[in-house]
Parts: C-alpha cells; structure tokens; sequence
C-alpha cells in the first residue's frame, strides 16, 4: 500500500492530469501522454519553437530558445528540481511520507539535486579525483576497449543488436575500469541502468515504476557492498581515490559518498550508451558523412558535436525560480518551474544555420546544450565525447559497410532518449588498425 501510494502520489495523479490536458492542447502534457512526441520530439519543439522564447503550459513554462536556455542553466536566480519539490502541497506531503529509503538521482545528496553550499562541496570531492589529466590519460584505454569489443565481433554473421554487443559494453567497460567495478558485476551494473533509466522521467505507469524501483533497489545494495570492499582493499582506481578523498580534507558522510558514487558510476555509462547508438544509426543513415569522415578523419570529434546536437542523449532539464525574475520578458514568480529542452534548444536557427541538417563538419557544433551548463555542466562530458569518438571511428573504420536490419527499438524513456536495440549487419571486416 506504501509503495502505491508513493506512485499515486509522484506519478498517478500527474499522469491522469496530463493524460487529461493533453487531449486539450496543452504542451507539457503532451510530452508526458503524447506516445508520439516520444517517438520523434523534433516536431514537437518545433511547435513549441513558434509560439515564442517562453511558453506558458498548465503548471510550468517551456522553452527551447537557445538563448534563454544557456542563461537559465547559469542563472543564479534559478535552482534545480528535486524529487517532489514541485507538486502541489498534499501530494508532496504524501509523496515525502510514503517514499522508500532509496538514493535517487533526483534526492538530495544527488549533485542533480542540490545547489551551493552542498553541491560545490560535493563537486570539488569528485573533481579532486575524475580531473581532465584523469580523463586524458583514459585515451589509450578507450580506443583499445573498442579495438579489443569490435575484434570479438568479427566474424558475426547475420543480424547483430549493436546496442547489446557493443555500444552498452565499451562505456560500462571503461568506467568499471576507472570505478573498481569487477568484470563478473558488469552485468548487473547495466542491468540496474536499464531498470532504473526512466527515474528521471514524470507521469510512469505503475509497472514502470515498479520497474525503476527494483533497479534502484538493486543498485543501492551492490553500491554499499561495492564501496565496503573498496574501503576495505582499496586499488589504484577513481573510486577508491574518492573513497580516500572523502576522509580526507573535504568530509562526507556515507549517505552523500555513495549517492556521489553511484551517480558517477551510473551517469559513467548511461549517456555514453545513448550517444554510440545514437551516432551509428545517424551515420549509418548518412553514407555521405561517413565518406567524409573517412577522407578527413581529424573530422570525427566534430562529428560527435553534431550527434549530440541532433539527437541529445539527455532531452531535457528543469529549474525552479528562487525569486520573482524577469526570462524573456516574462515575470517567472518565485517557485515556478521552467522545462528546458535542452535538445529543443540545440536545434535553433539562430545559433546553427539549417539546423535538422546532419553536417559533421557544422562550425560551431560543440555550441549544443546536451551536458547543460553552469554549475551543473556535466562531470562525464570530457570521457563521454572520448568514448563517442573513438567509439564510432573504431566501428565504422572496422566496419564500414555496417547496415541497418531493421527498424530498431527506442528505449522507453523521455528525459534520456537512445536505442534499447538496433539490428545491424556488419558487412565486410576491414581489420583495419589505425
């Protein structure tokens, strides 16, 4: 009965509300009811594109202006949304008064939930650890993984999922590596991501939250065993370097060490997945881009800029007016809520000429918004777009006449967007090295 009323609370009411105003043109609601603006977004945020920088929807504003979006994402006069701090007073009360003791990505001490004070504490223990010389030195690793996963698929005949077999192994493989995750946990690991992915979205039915709890339940335990045989036999490895970080001179207790750990590890991967599946079924779509990136190779991390504009593995965020401002010159009161669209947002006129055009060699791709911005700006950005290059350069360099073998299945999420599988056939193996 808890447990059911925690959804009702969080996810029932809002469904049945959006389900309801969706029906009476109402945009936000469509995001959340609308199965076909999960499917394909873009004419959705087009749409919302001309009726003006900021629009007003039952119980928020929505943008997917560029440049209100980069100025919300830095503003100081806006915060972020944390789990249930938006809904209407009773419902917050039951959702505060039913919820499991569980991390969340959207909980407190979640660096996605909490603002300075708190999150400069906690983002200064994780950087003091995952630095860009951290991350620079992961090069190597990165392109052997790749080298080392595509080798094994050599040979594969018939229909492969690519997701499965390769796009979700390369990142849960190199952030195992850096995090002391041992291989034979591997599996699980991608496991409770695949349960928990739709915990950032609103309005679930009650069988994906049910879902999302076993994973997040999941995760919670193997993360407080993994960090107690860490702590006990520390390695060489970021997590135990985080664990020793965090009893030194900036002090964490346990709670706020394992939800720092376990958002690292998760968002380590689960992005990054997003990203490599994304880029192959663009690029496989696009043979002209791939024939330009194989003439100019020194193209490809530009060409991971454009992917992660067109098809942003994150679709949205939100933030909540500490006080009465003025965005786009709207008064947002203090307490209103605006949704940022953030893939909205990286397909605007004004900042990319011709913006649904696939060009990898775009000037000034790398202007999107896909790892937010500000304080908030993703920790994993630098890793992701090593992963995204090396990634897909090693795919299609050993597999150039990779195609497509079906449809594919988008995964059943709306804040993340990403393929749960794509068919392909690899064609001929180049073997190539380079």
């Amino acid at each position: 009965m808890r447990e059911r009323l925690h959804w009702l609370s969080l996810h029932g009411v809002i469904r049945t509300v959006a389900n309801w105003s969706a029906g009476r043109g109402d945009p936000q609601a469509r995001f959340v009811a609308d199965p076909s603006v999960r499917v394909n977004p873009v004419p959705f945020y087009e749409e919302l594109r001309q009726q003006g920088p900021l629009i007003r929807a039952r119980i928020s504003y929505l943008t997917v202006d560029h440049a209100v979006a980069f100025e919300l994402l830095r503003s100081d006069d806006f915060r972020v949304v944390g789990m249930g701090r938006s809904l209407p007073a009773p419902l917050r009360w039951l959702e505060q008064r039913t919820r499991a003791d569980l991390l969340h990505p959207l909980l407190p001490p979640s660096l996605l939930a909490v603002e300075p004070p708190e999150h400069t504490r906690y983002r200064k223990t994780v950087s003091s650890v995952f630095t860009s010389r951290a991350v620079a030195a992961l090069r190597d690793q990165v392109d052997g993984t790749a080298a080392a996963l595509l080798a094994d698929l050599s040979g594969a005949e018939g229909v492969v999922d690519i997701v499965g077999r390769y796009c979700a192994q390369l990142p849960v493989s190199i952030i195992s590596e850096i995090l002391g995750v041992p291989a034979a946990d591997r599996a699980r690991i991608l496991e409770f991501g695949e349960l928990a992915a739709p915990s950032l979205d609103f309005g679930l039915d009650w069988r994906q939250y049910q879902t999302v709890q076993r994973g997040l339940a999941g995760f919670n335990y193997w993360l407080t065993a993994h960090l107690d045989k860490l702590r006990a036999n520390p390695g060489d490895d970021l997590m135990s370097q985080l664990i020793d970080a965090s009893e030194g001179g900036v002090r964490l207790d346990q709670t706020e060490l394992k939800a720092i750990a376990g958002l690292v590890l998760a968002a380590g991967f689960e992005t990054t997945v997003n990203l490599l599946g994304n880029g192959i079924r663009m690029l496989i779509n696009a043979p002209d881009q791939r024939a330009v990136l194989a003439a100019d190779p020194s193209l490809w991390p530009n060409a991971v800029e454009e992917i992660l504009r067109l098809d942003s593995p994150v679709q949205l965020t939100a933030r909540v007016a500490r006080t009465d401002t003025v965005v786009a010159g709207t008064t947002v009161r203090r307490g209103e809520m605006v949704v940022i669209y953030l893939a909205g947002a990286n397909r605007d006129p004004a900042v990319f000429p011709d913006p649904h055009t696939f060009d990898v060699r775009r000037a000034g791709a790398g202007k999107h918004l896909s790892f937010s911005g500000g304080r908030h700006f993703c920790l994993g950005a630098a890793l992701a777009r090593t992963e995204g290059e090396a990634g897909l350069r090693r795919f299609f360099t050993h597999f150039p006449d990779a195609q497509l073998a079906g449809e594919g299945t988008r995964r059943d999420t709306r804040v993340l967007r990403g393929w749960a599988q794509l068919p392909v056939t690899l064609g001929s193996d180049a073997r190539v090295g380079r």
